[in-house]
């Protein structure tokens, strides 16, 4: 009699308990371990500082740490090669996805990615604050005058950017077909390069985001315009290319993606903390510091705006005939 009765209360417990997912208890709580970030640009720039901070808030978030790894070089593509590479689409390694992702396939006779199909869009983050510095003493007190410069000296001012094709780079060569006018470009790997030859007068600008913001506020470089569509909160009294009269506004909002195929499950609880993240109050003060503004899309409008970009970008390779090979 009692056995009949455990096995009443057996089978009753049984059919009032939630159907079983096959699998689904062996699979731990994500995150259960640190997550990696690439972020492909040196340590110690603007890049490099906002992402870090972004990851140390998330992962407040997550319960465990994001960390970041720098991959410099390549025009900002590093980490979206090595998530193209074979990563597990697991949600343990993301990377910082610059506007130059989306431009690669068009640049490169043979793409190492298609970034259509190849990563998981988790979230758009941010933009820069993008700006041209001069050393403090040199003769150029504005654009004009260094247009003017230009102009009687053709190719003997030259400005330093990240690499051929960058954003900037492109800036700057838009401005010079404007004027009229032939600049010099040496790409380099980072902005805390350039900026010392700046300083060394080595060369005659830089065209960046805003790793130059606390050599401007100490007087020594001179800030001759930023790329916004306003001006920066930072520096007031420094007009926009567009007040100028070059029609040229220029962020390149950047996000966070993973490898394709990652779970749905996954990219909610990242977006989750990502989006998160840019209301901690550390957070908040490092953007400030850079003049970089929230330009936050979740998961499906990043996705989507990725796509947009992937088409606008073909056309900016066509116009600046940036075609490799």
């Amino acid at each position: 009699m009692r056995n009949g009765r455990r096995q009443v209360l057996a089978a009753a417990a049984l059919l009032a308990a939630p159907p079983m997912v096959p699998g689904l208890r062996a699979q731990p709580r994500f995150p259960d371990r640190p997550i990696r970030m690439i972020v492909p640009y040196s340590a110690g720039g603007s890049t490099d500082a906002q992402m870090r901070a972004l990851c140390e808030a998330a992962g407040k978030r997550l319960g465990q740490a994001v960390v970041t790894e720098n991959r410099s070089g390549g025009g900002g593509i590093m980490g979206a090669q090595l998530l193209a590479s074979g990563t597990r689409s697991d949600g343990y390694t993301l990377a910082q996805m610059p506007v130059s992702v989306f431009r690669h396939p068009w640049v490169s006779p043979r793409p190492a990615f298609d970034p259509l199909v190849d990563f998981t869009y988790v979230a758009q983050i941010t933009g820069y604050l993008y700006g041209v510095v001069v050393k403090a003493d040199a003769p150029w007190a504005n654009l004009e005058a260094a247009l003017a410069f230009a102009r009687g000296n053709p190719g003997g001012f030259s400005y330093a950017t990240t690499g051929v094709g960058s954003s900037m780079d492109m800036c700057m060569q838009d401005i010079a077909r404007k004027a009229e006018v032939e600049f010099t470009h040496v790409p380099f790997r980072g902005s805390a390069e350039s900026l010392q030859s700046l300083l060394g007068k080595q060369i005659s600008a830089v065209a960046t985001s805003s790793d130059w913001a606390r050599m401007v506020m100490d007087g020594s470089v001179r800030l001759l315009f930023t790329c916004g569509a306003r001006r920066a909160a930072l520096f007031p009294t420094v007009p926009t290319l567009q007040e100028l009269g070059y029609g040229i506004v220029t962020t390149s909002p950047y996000g966070v993606a993973g490898p394709r195929g990652m779970p749905p499950e996954v990219v909610r609880v990242l977006e989750q903390a990502f989006r998160a993240a840019l209301d901690d109050p550390d957070y908040i003060s490092v953007i400030q510091r850079l003049g970089m503004q929230n330009e936050y899309l979740d998961s499906a409008a990043y996705t989507a705006s990725a796509h947009r970009q992937v088409e606008e970008e073909r056309e900016v390779v066509r116009r600046f005939n940036l075609r490799q090979g």
